[in-house]
């Protein structure tokens, strides 16, 4: 198994194939990625055999920006004996023991990508996972019982009903969601659908621990562009109170919690009330992505805020350079003041043209 397959947002196939490559070639690794256009996964195939294995260990998932899973395959079984998939399925398994110990798998997801043409296919995978389960049960597969994200996954990625990549991927290295997708439920009393996105982040960004530590009663935050009021939902429901910074009107049911102050000013210009210390900054406004990021670098330049998440809107064209000159940009100008701070970046399930960015000051 020397490939990789990566999950992601359909359409954005060439901006993880750039990342995927650049992140391989920084650990000595070597291949080239195979791009189909809007077929929601791409697969990276290394000159060197294990390679992909190593991959799978070494490139911190949570670092991958447009990659919804990261998981090590085989070649594609085509021409599936409709009879009996399963078998040869199996047998890939068997045969690949060797490299990787499947005796410490603990899960089986079987596939497909997330478009509409493979959503075709979910009703199938679905069935089809109850006797591929109990088969490699039988070979003693599945049954291994976790300690500290030592175990594997397995995954089955359906192309079509008789062809498939048969692979795995670490489980403390991975989305750990069906498909590489969270599934949230939409509050009926939030404002506006963004809220999802917000919660997402946190729940990519934070851990629980952490959520309750950082996020509670006694935080102050600032929301830029804050109208209707989706991620302030999100931020009152953990106690938090809010600067809603936006000309537009904010959601009736969130100015009566008591923990909104409406601030009705451009996001661009508004500055923290005086000897009020703000914990969070989250910002979702529509604006060129380069601007954005100079406006979170001054907040955090200037000490007003110790911990943001906001979303950078994407060109058309060359959106993986443009994130990387973003990021660049905010890196370079925390380390230009000597601040420490940790940065991810993420293209989430419920972001589309835009990826959500969190930084927090050490």
């Amino acid at each position: 198994m020397n490939k990789l397959a990566l999950y992601c947002r359909i359409g954005f196939e060439k901006e993880l194939a750039a990342e995927i490559t650049e992140k391989a070639a920084d650990l000595g690794v070597y291949g080239f990625a195979r791009v189909q256009e809007n077929s929601g996964y791409v697969i990276f195939e290394c000159y060197q055999a294990d390679e992909a294995d190593r991959l799978a260990k070494e490139i911190r998932f949570s670092q991958l920006i447009f990659a919804r899973q990261l998981m090590v395959v085989s070649d594609l079984l085509s021409d599936l004996p409709l009879d009996d998939r399963i078998s040869p399925i199996v047998a890939k398994y068997q045969q690949n023991n060797s490299t990787v110990d499947f005796k410490q798998s603990t899960e089986l997801w079987v596939e497909t990508a997330d478009t509409n043409e493979a959503k075709s296919l979910s009703t199938f995978c679905r069935k089809f996972t109850v006797p591929l389960r109990q088969q490699l049960k039988k070979c003693g597969f599945l049954n291994y019982r976790e300690i500290y994200g030592s175990g594997v996954t397995l995954h089955i990625l359906f192309i079509s009903n008789d062809s498939c990549y048969v692979g795995y991927s670490y489980n403390n290295n991975h989305a750990p969601h069906f498909m590489g997708i969270p599934r949230l439920k939409f509050p009926n009393d939030a404002p506006s659908r963004s809220t999802l996105k917000l919660e997402e982040a946190i729940l990519t960004f934070l851990s629980e621990k952490e959520e309750k530590q950082r996020m509670n009663d006694q935080m102050k935050a600032a929301d830029l562009g804050a109208c209707p009021g989706g991620w302030i939902y999100q931020l009152v429901k953990r106690g938090m109170f809010v600067y809603a910074v936006d000309h537009g009107k904010i959601a009736p049911s969130l100015m009566d919690s008591g923990r909104v102050d409406h601030c009705p000013e451009d996001g661009f210009k508004f500055q923290p009330p005086k000897r009020t210390k703000i914990d969070w900054l989250v910002c979702d406004m529509v604006e060129q992505p380069m601007r954005i990021t100079a406006l979170m670098s001054k907040w955090l330049v200037n000490g007003w805020c110790r911990e943001m998440i906001f979303n950078l809107k994407l060109p058309m064209k060359k959106r993986y350079q443009e994130v990387r000159l973003c990021l660049q940009k905010l890196s370079d100008d925390l380390n230009k003041q000597g601040l420490g701070f940790e940065m991810q970046a993420k293209h989430l399930y419920h972001d589309r043209e835009e990826i959500t960015v969190h930084v927090r000051i050490k």
